[in-house]
């Protein structure tokens, strides 16, 4: 009996493949976020919104989203990430939400475009909220 041995190209594959997926989870695993310089940013993988601060209309605390259609994105578990369209207005919603049984952020922005975005800590995701609620008040005093 003869043992074939493996070619070194194929483990090289595997490792990649491996590194690879583990780089994906690690983008999409919770959502980086920033506000500066009159703009919040939001990041989960390849999923990225920039809004300044004077384009926010308002924003709100919901405990439930709405039912919409997927356009691109995922649903793992207790996670809800991508980019959804309403079906009566077709507007684009983003979702950057980490856990579905918490309350989310709700903001909307240029007139009608929304976004959903909360974290696994529900904490972390009221104190988001309040400074979010306290940057936009002190970036529209400016204004005025």
């Amino acid at each position: 009996m003869s043992k074939r041995k493996r070619h070194w190209l194929w483990n090289v594959l595997i490792v990649l493949t491996l590194v690879v997926c583990f780089f994906a989870f690690l983008a999409h695993y919770k959502n980086w976020h920033k506000i500066e310089e009159g703009e919040l940013k939001v990041l989960s993988g390849i999923y990225y919104q920039k809004i300044p601060l004077t384009e926010i209309d308002s924003i709100k605390l919901v405990q439930k989203l709405p039912e919409l259609e997927r356009s691109n994105g995922f649903s793992w578990m207790v996670a809800e990430k991508g980019v959804f369209v309403d079906s009566i207005s077709q507007t684009k919603v983003h979702f950057f939400v980490d856990d579905l049984a918490q309350q989310k952020i709700k903001v909307v922005h240029h007139d009608s475009l929304k976004l959903f975005i909360n974290f696994k800590d529900s904490l972390q995701t009221l104190e988001f909220y309040n400074s979010l609620q306290q940057q936009i008040s002190n970036f529209s005093a400016k204004a005025n």
